[in-house]
């Protein structure tokens, strides 16, 4: 796509010009008052950004627990800044479908936030010229974005289409390491067993495993502890420790991951995979792994590890499993090696999340929204949106330094719902940033030593991102959908039968065979040219 001086003035022909037209009128009917950046002049500096009153239309997704009009962040910004939105909210519950039917309609709103754009609906609607080309208006409205970018060079490779525009804004989170909830030791069974030294190889784990299970670390006099256990969904196995034991093998638990020789890799065709598949068929047969672990909930997992029978499972935190207070006496898990590799496989989370903020084609002022998003990217305006207003939540001790501290939380109402309530910023993928300086003085101790657990036992140990946040262009999209949809169900369905000894192991060849055939290299490709485009960009 030909890049153009003023990327979002496109000239549209046909039926879609038609639709986009109709669009771009129902908004300005039910949109009183508001004025085009060509009558109210943007201010590329401080408050407020215009001088004339603005609005412009929101669609985002809502949790249901206040409604936007009434967050006092909103009601704060639309003073600061003069630009007032009318908020389109769906159920975050339903926002996709909601989301799909609002581009379907060709009636859309200013801005998409929270919006969970996929690169796959970034290029569709970005090319339909829906969705405008974002860049220019970073480079003239956006000086706290395009400092991150020129920061941090990822963020640009990631946002940017294959077309070579920016269609989206990121949710980027850089105090937030873990690739998905770690694994924890039941402390007590630690104790009981005499163990002060955590396992490092899989051979060691296995160790303490079969000590779990033989020597009655519960003291209750019955055999009814469970080493390690685990969940699956629909879509996946075992994933909550899954993630943490396939690293032992060297291979990550995203099935597309890039070696530190860019090459990419498929997972479940790696030599690791296998290895990772014999040892956990080895912990189902001797009863080291819950035989429930294919079929059980969230909640009959945690039932079993209040009554202090678990040993070894996954959850954000160790008391959210285990019941009771936050404690430091239950060790996060630290990534094992196999024999396979000099060192295990451990993840780290990417720390953006593509398109958290659109501009669309019938919005009359998108240097205006550029400007409004724009805040939420500095620290002040990323504190203003995370905690809410000074005086509200929190307030400063050592405002020169960032250190804060927590304030009453009034009526008695628990510290998230009461934040809920000041900010759209909850349980959404928010376009802002999250740094460490957020939460600077508002840590406990319970925090700070998960923090320490985090560094000692992953972040100094290499964790990285298995894959980066990339495009796929229309075609390779459809292409990989099209292979995932058999392959995903095969890799799943054979997993669990290789775990439980329903398919036996001799039979790896047979199933690397079947995989090939239906497309696992085409696959390994397609993210390879994926990933050479991203690098270069």
């Amino acid at each position: 796509m030909k890049m153009t001086s003023k990327p979002w003035k496109l000239v549209l022909t046909g039926m879609t010009a038609l639709s986009l037209l109709a669009g771009c009128s129902s908004a300005s009917d039910t949109t009183t008052g508001t004025k085009s950046t060509e009558a109210a002049a943007v201010n590329k500096e401080g408050f407020p950004i215009v001088n004339e009153p603005l609005t412009l239309t929101m669609m985002a997704p809502d949790v249901g627990v206040q409604n936007w009009q009434d967050m006092i962040v909103l009601q704060q910004m639309k003073e600061m800044t003069g630009i007032s939105f009318r908020y389109l909210n769906a159920p975050k519950d339903s926002f996709d479908t909601k989301k799909n039917l609002v581009f379907a309609s060709g009636d859309y709103p200013d801005v998409f936030y929270a919006a969970g754009l996929t690169a796959a609906e970034q290029m569709n609607y970005g090319e339909q010229g829906i969705l405008i080309p974002l860049e220019e208006l970073i480079e003239e409205y956006a000086p706290n974005f395009k400092a991150l970018m020129d920061e941090i060079p990822e963020i640009r490779k990631s946002i940017t289409a294959p077309d070579g525009h920016i269609y989206s804004l990121p949710a980027i989170d850089l105090s937030q390491h873990w690739y998905r909830n770690p694994m924890w030791y039941n402390g007590d069974f630690m104790k009981a067993l005499n163990i002060d030294k955590l396992p490092e190889t899989t051979e060691e784990l296995y160790t303490f495993l079969k000590r779990v299970k033989e020597e009655d670390p519960n003291g209750n006099g019955v055999a009814d502890e469970i080493p390690i256990s685990s969940v699956s969904t629909a879509t996946t196995n075992a994933r909550d420790i899954r993630t943490w034991l396939l690293g032992a093998f060297g291979v990550y638990e995203d099935e597309i991951y890039v070696d530190d020789e860019d090459v990419v890799h498929y997972t479940p065709i790696e030599e690791g995979f296998r290895e990772y598949l014999v040892y956990m068929n080895r912990l189902w047969k001797e009863d080291l792994l819950d035989h429930e672990s294919y079929s059980q909930t969230a909640e009959q997992k945690k039932a079993k590890a209040q009554n202090n029978q678990v040993a070894l499972f996954s959850d954000w935190h160790a008391y959210m499993t285990k019941g009771g207070e936050p404690s430091t006496k239950d060790p996060m898990f630290a990534p094992v090696k196999s024999d396979l590799v000099d060192k295990p496989a451990i993840a780290k989370n990417r720390g953006i999340t593509m398109g958290a903020f659109a501009i669309t084609v019938t919005n009359p002022a998108p240097e205006a929204s550029m400007r409004w998003v724009d805040y939420l990217y500095s620290y002040e305006g990323s504190l203003f949106f995370n905690k809410g207003p000074e005086g509200k939540l929190w307030e400063y001790t050592d405002e020169a330094n960032r250190v804060k501290r927590y304030l009453p939380v009034p009526d008695g109402k628990e510290m998230e719902d009461y934040r809920a309530t000041l900010t759209p910023n909850y349980g959404i993928p928010a376009p802002t940033i999250n740094t460490d300086d957020i939460n600077k003085g508002l840590k406990t101790d319970f925090d700070l030593w998960v923090e320490k657990e985090t560094k000692e036992k992953l972040l100094d140990r290499g964790a990285r991102p298995p894959f980066p946040a990339l495009f796929l262009t229309v075609e390779e999209q459809t292409e990989i959908n099209s292979l995932n949809s058999d392959l995903s169900t095969y890799v799943q369905q054979m997993e669990a039968k290789f775990v439980t000894g329903a398919e036996p192991l001799s039979n790896w060849d047979n199933y690397l065979s079947t995989m090939k055939k239906m497309g696992a290299d085409r696959v390994v490709e397609i993210y390879q040219g994926a990933y050479d485009r991203w690098k270069s960009n």
